[in-house]
């Protein structure tokens, strides 16, 4: 049925590795943080107090974007973009440098928490799981699935001790993109079977660890093309419950994450796939209806249940050809900035989770990484390697912004 081929749709969120020649600019100490230790009431919307921060690196790379362009209106507009608060992804580097080194790109964290001021919250992406997207290939991780013993000790155990070492700065967290919902649809495949205990063990091990006072928390749930199906809605509810039940319900989760790196509307009617032949079995053909159905679920299963919704590039709709098309959607736009006016109480937050401009995927053919849904006839060509820059989509994101920059 049409319900495992959808779960794929939101693999989008798996390929995002930063790109490894971002330089970060010199960080202002001077806006640094709050005078006093934060602490964070998970059961309330952090993100009515708190603005999502313009993290150093990705407006980094947007200012390289700006001197690469021509057009002086583009550039004014490119300009603006580096402002707009994301996520910055805390993924893996190339390499591990030495064994009393955390993993290469968690020291990006230094440089990002240095210019925090205290009115704004960072927002930081865990994702390093072994086994990594066990349903693609444009994202694979460095960690094999066997390897859950470093993703405890080399990257979760640093990345608290960084935190922990900055007590006056508020911190939301996006918890590993992609990763349950797979167990609880591509479960047939070898590769997510393999991962199954380093999955469900990681995430809950990152629950408890990263249950700090100044920080919250979101787990990554897909999105209404992927948990949304009527059959996904209650399993999908019971696989997020079962892992936060692990961790014994850390109270600063405070719910979970869609839409991350995808293309959904949040409310368009009656949906982007509504005329589809399957349409009858998936009744969540926007994020809104997903976060309310969703959320209901989950708080039968005993899991925190509200959102923060992906809003980064879903400005055109009407562009794939199917739900589980997730790479590099050619024609789409940057979307609404992040806000908490998102107009349903289950909705904390619109934020820009996928960093827009770097790619999802090669649409080399000839790549070790190459992933057929990267070279699809609605995704745009050429695209470099997962996480690096783009420069083409980044302009066309800015051209097809809505609302315009």
């Amino acid at each position: 049925m049409k319900v495992t081929t959808a779960s794929v749709a939101a693999m989008a969120a798996g390929a995002i590795a930063a790109p490894s020649n971002t330089t970060p600019r010199a960080a202002t100490k001077v806006q640094a943080a709050c005078s006093s230790a934060v602490s964070l009431d998970a059961k309330s919307n952090v993100f009515a107090k708190y603005t999502l921060h313009p993290n150093t690196f990705y407006k980094s790379e947007v200012a390289k974007a700006v001197e690469a362009i021509t057009d002086s209106s583009l550039k004014t507009s490119a300009s603006k973009v580096g402002d707009v608060g994301s996520f910055l992804w805390l993924e893996d580097g190339e390499l591990i440098k030495k064994p009393s080194d955390s993993i290469a790109n968690i020291a990006k964290f230094d440089d990002a928490v240095a210019d925090v001021p205290c009115e704004n919250i960072l927002g930081l992406v865990i994702y390093d799981l072994p086994g990594r997207d066990c349903a693609a290939k444009a994202s694979n991780g460095e960690l094999k699935y066997n390897e859950l013993d470093r993703y405890k000790t080399e990257y979760i155990d640093p990345i608290v001790a960084k935190i922990k070492a900055q007590p006056n700065v508020a911190f939301a967290l996006l918890i590993e993109p992609d990763s349950l919902p797979n167990l609880v649809t591509n479960a047939d495949l070898s590769t997510c079977q393999e991962s199954k205990t380093a999955y469900e063990d990681g995430v809950a091990y990152a629950l408890k660890s990263l249950n700090l006072p100044n920080v919250v928390m979101y787990v990554d749930a897909g999105h209404g093309g992927w948990l949304g199906w009527d059959a996904n809605l209650k399993p999908g509810a019971e696989e997020l419950a079962k892992v936060y039940k692990a961790a014994g319900s850390p109270s600063q989760v405070r719910g979970y994450a869609t839409n991350i790196a995808g293309w959904n509307s949040w409310d368009e009617e009656p949906g982007e796939f509504s005329d589809a032949s399957d349409a009858k079995y998936n009744s969540c053909q926007n994020e809104k209806t997903y976060v309310t159905k969703f959320s209901a679920a989950l708080s039968t299963a005993g899991f925190p249940n509200h959102a923060i919704v992906d809003t980064g590039r879903n400005a055109v709709t009407g562009l794939r050809e199917e739900w589980g098309d997730w790479c590099n959607v050619n024609g789409a736009g940057f979307g609404v900035r992040p806000t908490s006016d998102t107009g349903l109480e289950l909705a904390d937050a619109f934020v820009w989770g996928k960093p827009g401009g770097e790619s999802d995927g090669t649409s080399d053919e000839g790549a070790t990484r190459y992933d057929s849904y990267c070279g699809k006839p609605d995704a745009y060509k050429p695209s470099p390697e997962a996480g690096e820059w783009n420069q083409a989509y980044f302009e066309m994101l800015l051209k097809n912004a809505s609302p315009a920059f």
